[in-house]
């Protein structure tokens, strides 16, 4: 990279986990982007006999004690098409074919392709019904107790069209699924017979088992360096079984409820699956013109001098991740009341009593160390002097976000950003931060990224505000300067922090605006540093609401 002081060659080295960078190099050249997919009640719903039976019973007691007859209704169709799906796997168990609709269907031998370093030949008899969105298995041929009956949720093969259109790869696809490992590959076979998402090779670590109880991390899912966290999507009916810092790139689907509500799917004008296509992508889309139209160029400007705080903002998948369509329900607010098909603990317990052992490929959750903790190493060829930056740093809009946090994890607290979308006639994202569950700021704009950011700004604030009133006279290090640069004695900015939310940020504009700034990145490290030593040395972090002088008009 060029120096602005030295005439040879200058290069910065970071290190990252291995083959993670030919990775990320490779999908960037492809214009390709990563996508996890969860199985049960995400893309179908299975059920075992002993399920289907739990699921009727549990139904029939509920009958019992209600009272209202339209939900007595609702019961009552689902009860009947429950047991329905249940004669039809149970005539499949005993005799490998069902009776559908008067016709008899017979069962079609389909060969297991092995995987790599894998020999035995495994053959299981497989119906498929395409009227109902059906097909009927069994995981071990052997035992026809591991016979399932599974529901594919509609629009599958327009969201699996849309992967490998045309023959090129928008999408690397992963599974990442808290069920047994023999039961979801199978499943995925059923979902991708072709192997066209991916490939046998591929197949052992791309489908990821967790362990119940434990949280999915896309660390985990690309624990191989396959693919960096911000380059991949989740699609997934649950939000709160990922990684806190997963979340934001998690595209929430309803939970498949063909039994409790066998027309919802089609109640949209999109299907669910058609929405998440859709979401995709516009998620590919935007990352790649950021990559292309801001990163790219910003990197080239870059000198062997600048600063890692230098470094332009990288995109992030989950900056994109918004529903096409606003009103489309972000979680499941009105859920089936019992579940509707097998899922993690339950799949083991109705499936593991089989007389053969399955690799348990089981991730556990909290061992592997993040891929965002960067060492970057600075030096020059023939020369071993290291020159300062000349310049001033420019703040990166995720540093905010970054900072609090890091002081969130310092003070062992939890950081939380929620999210909500405007109906208002520009459609605007509002994004509130929550430090242990109170709210301490929030922020308006045109995209997710930029509402978030701002919100991190207001929260900083907020924070440096509150917190260095309350700490400075302990520990006793910051400078009496930190408290002048602004009129209001708020801290990384001059904007007042509107407790109530409902007005956006005024921009300062002018060289004022520079001043500050660079001002304000000054302060940076030291507030960072105080922290840090205040929670080395076990000191109470306490946040206390700011006091408004009586004059003071609210804006």
């Amino acid at each position: 990279m060029p120096s602005k002081v030295e005439k040879v060659p200058c290069f910065w080295c970071c290190s990252v986990r291995a083959g993670l960078y030919a990775a990320s190099v490779g999908m960037l050249n492809l214009r390709c982007l990563a996508i996890v997919f969860d199985l049960d009640e995400t893309l179908i719903v299975a059920n075992t006999m002993r399920s289907f039976e739990s699921r009727i019973e549990m139904l029939s007691r509920r009958m019992d004690i209600e009272d209202d007859p339209v939900r007595v209704a609702g019961m009552s169709a689902e009860i009947k098409r429950y047991i329905e799906d249940r004669e039809l796997l149970k005539e499949f168990i005993d005799t490998d074919t069902v009776t559908d609709n008067g016709r008899i269907v017979g069962t079609q031998k389909e060969e297991v392709q092995p995987m790599p370093g894998v020999q035995e030949r495994l053959v299981r008899p497989v119906i498929r019904l395409p009227e109902r969105n059906a097909i009927l298995t069994r995981i071990n041929p052997e035992i026809r107790d591991t016979s399932v009956f599974v529901k594919l949720r509609p629009a599958w093969e327009d969201l699996r069209s849309y992967l490998t259109a045309k023959g090129r790869k928008r999408f690397e696809v992963y599974v990442c699924t808290m069920a047994e490992r023999d039961y979801a590959l199978e499943i995925w076979r059923l979902l991708d017979p072709e192997a066209n998402l991916i490939s046998l090779n591929n197949l052992s670590d791309r489908v990821v088992c967790v362990k119940a109880g434990s949280k999915k991390s896309l660390q985990h899912v690309f624990r191989e360096g396959g693919c960096h966290p911000k380059m991949a999507m989740v699609i997934d009916d649950r939000l709160q079984v990922w990684d806190e810092k997963d979340q934001h790139r998690v595209h929430v689907v309803p939970a498949y409820a063909p039994y409790y509500a066998p027309q919802a799917e089609m109640a949209n004008a999109v299907p669910v699956l058609c929405v998440a296509r859709n979401v995709a992508c516009n998620v590919r889309g935007g990352f790649f013109r950021e990559f292309d139209e801001n990163l790219l160029k910003k990197v080239f400007e870059l000198l062997y001098e600048n600063e890692l705080l230098d470094l332009p903002y990288a995109p992030d998948v989950g900056d994109y991740l918004v529903s096409e369509d606003p009103n489309f329900p972000p979680s499941n607010k009105d859920p089936a009341p019992i579940p509707e098909g097998m899922s993690g603990t339950e799949v083991e317990k109705r499936l593991n009593g089989r007389a053969y052992q399955g690799d348990q490929k089981q991730i556990s959750s909290s061992i592997r160390p993040s891929d965002d903790a960067r060492v970057a190493i600075r030096g020059t060829l023939g020369s071993s002097n290291v020159q300062p930056n000349g310049g001033s740093m420019a703040i990166v809009p995720s540093l905010f976000v970054t900072v609090l946090q890091e002081i969130g994890r310092l003070c062992n607290s939890k950081v939380e950003f929620r999210s909500t979308v405007s109906t208002s006639k520009i459609t605007q994202f509002s994004v509130e931060v929550l430090f242990s569950n109170e709210k301490i700021g929030n922020g308006i704009g045109k995209t997710r990224d930029e509402a978030q950011v701002q919100a991190a700004e207001k929260a900083l604030q907020n924070l440096q505000s509150n917190y260095l009133s309350y700490v400075a006279p302990i520990a006793g290090v910051l400078n009496k300067d930190t408290s002048k640069s602004s009129r209001n004695g708020n801290g990384f900015l001059e904007d007042d922090l509107d407790s109530d939310g409902d007005t956006a940020m005024q921009e300062p504009s002018g060289s004022k605006s520079e001043q500050k700034d660079h001002s304000n990145v000054d302060r940076l490290p030291s507030v960072l540093s105080l922290i840090r030593e205040l929670c080395l040395e076990d000191q109470h972090v306490v946040f206390r609401d700011q006091v408004r002088n009586p004059g003071q008009k609210r804006r």
